[in-house]
């Protein structure tokens, strides 16, 4: 694909970015209105993102036979839906693969083995990343053992692991029935942008939101028990990031840059949706004209989803020979972060 290329000509020198570790040159260096007019000003960069609503239960061997049918099914759904792109992320829900056991040691599973076989399988066969929340086991009996969310990349192997930083404390001081804690929050390079996982309780940890703004997370994986939205939908419209949640019951939902949830499920299934990282945000003008402005001027080559609730707008292109930020810069329209520092600069006190 066209945007996987691209993005991949312009490759990261490390894998993951790693909290306290130096950012690549230049990732985050840049105001907030270079880095918005950045983004704006890339090729379309688009991304088929899938989420799974499903309350994962038994033994192993049931729990790899469920994911391995949801990544069948959401496959499925995006050859259906995104003209045949196909799947580029699927995120499960926490804690989706474990063994059944009230204590950590007793759920605990090591990647190597059914987990990596099967699901490493499914991510070959429909070339898809994925994010597999699991109580891992690490280093035999004796090693540690974390809540974690292991990246599989399209070929199947390990691109990395987030081990979840906040669990659970329970009133004797035991974290989620024995976990370890993980120390760092990992931004990954994948082929279609940069991606960071959060688990469940770390979502309550803006330093956490934070720290994945920095090293350049363009979409955050939120595999969670709580479906709650708010909390990532406040997060998302503060960072200008995609957020993608999975849970056990509720909703799964996909939020966009500006806070709002643009797509959802609220029955078991799967939801699947494409994005596109090249966006730029625009608030209400009379010259934009709640998006018609580019809609007439462009047709079928700009795409949006504006909200005149919130007077605000997520814009994309579809030509693969022109930005939507020279879109922008061809009507005379400003990105609402240049907006802002606009309107902060002139009324600073002189």
């Amino acid at each position: 694909m066209e945007g996987r290329a691209g993005w991949l000509a312009t490759g990261l020198a490390s894998a993951a970015w790693m909290v306290g570790a130096a950012a690549p040159a230049g990732a985050q260096a840049a105001g907030p209105v270079a880095r918005a007019e950045g983004r704006a000003s890339s090729p379309p960069r688009k991304v088929v993102v899938a989420s799974v609503l499903t309350r994962f239960t038994g033994g192993l061997d049931e729990r790899l036979a469920t994911a391995a049918r949801l990544a069948d099914r959401a496959a499925a759904e995006a050859a259906r839906t995104a003209g045949g792109r196909g799947l580029d992320l699927l995120v499960f829900p926490e804690s989706a693969i474990q063994r059944p056991g009230r204590t950590a040691a007793e759920q605990a599973v090591p990647l190597e083995g059914a987990v990596l076989t099967t699901l490493g399988s499914k991510a070959r066969e429909h070339r898809t990343w994925l994010v597999v929340p699991m109580t891992l086991s690490e280093g035999g009996a004796a090693g540690p053992i974390s809540n974690a969310a292991v990246l599989l990349d399209r070929a199947g192997r390990v691109a990395g692991i987030y081990r979840k930083v906040r669990p659970m404390i329970d009133e004797s001081g035991v974290a989620e029935g024995g976990v370890r804690p993980g120390s760092q929050y990992p931004v990954f390079d994948a082929d279609f942008g940069r991606l960071g996982i959060l688990i469940c309780w770390d979502q309550n940890y803006e330093e956490a939101w934070d720290a994945l703004a920095a090293a350049g997370a363009e979409i955050v994986a939120l595999p969670s028990a709580s479906p709650q939205t708010i909390r990532p939908a406040a997060q998302a419209m503060r960072h200008a990031l995609y957020v993608v949640t999975s849970t056990p019951r509720d909703n799964a939902s996909l939020v966009d840059p500006i806070g709002r949830v643009s797509a959802r499920i609220t029955t078991p299934g799967v939801l699947v949706r494409e994005i596109d990282l090249a966006f730029a945000i625009l608030h209400w003008s009379e010259r934009l004209r709640d998006g018609r402005a580019l809609a007439e001027r462009f047709g079928a080559k700009a795409g949006f989803s504006y909200s005149s609730r919130e007077d605000t707008g997520v814009f994309w292109s579809n030509d693969p020979h022109r930005s939507i930020g020279s879109m922008i810069r061809e009507l005379g329209l400003r990105q609402m972060v240049d907006q802002i520092e606009r309107v902060r600069h002139g009324t600073a006190r002189k």
